[in-house]
């Protein structure tokens, strides 16, 4: 051997620090974006060309006239008795869902008030029920 030089050896160890300091930076990113993600109301909108559902319960169905009147399948509901109807109505049921039906003149703040009113009640699901496209028209 030469003096004065020293053998050198490879390093086989992977580093990790840059993967680290990413998934830090991802992890930080989650952690403020996903409380905002919680704002708004949650709305699971039908496929246009979409197949019937199959159910085992009656489907229930919240409907809104142009003239602003609100009725649950076939009965009318006053807007300031919704939320509680709504509670006594999903006390019992196993499945948290519900269909909307709003005429296409109602002005969007009343449906997004009725939509607000049927989240507090603690449906879980909200199905927004449309007319399919014809062809031609898009």
């Amino acid at each position: 051997m030469v003096s004065g030089y020293k053998s050198s050896r490879f390093l086989s160890e992977i580093n990790v620090t840059p993967f680290v300091d990413v998934m830090l930076v991802l992890l930080i990113i989650f952690m403020v974006t996903a409380p905002m993600m919680k704002e708004g109301v949650d709305v699971n909108l039908p496929q246009a060309k979409g197949k019937v559902l199959p159910t085992q319960e009656k489907r229930m169905s919240i409907t809104i006239t142009s003239k602003q009147e609100i009725y649950l399948n076939d009965r009318k509901i006053e807007f300031t008795s919704l939320e509680d109807k709504l509670k006594k109505v999903f006390q019992e049921r196993r499945d948290k869902e519900l269909f909307l039906k709003a005429d296409e003149v109602v002005p969007y703040g009343f449906v997004v008030k009725v939509m607000a009113a049927i989240r507090s009640a603690g449906i879980e699901q909200l199905g927004m029920v449309t007319v399919p496209l014809e062809e031609g028209k898009q």
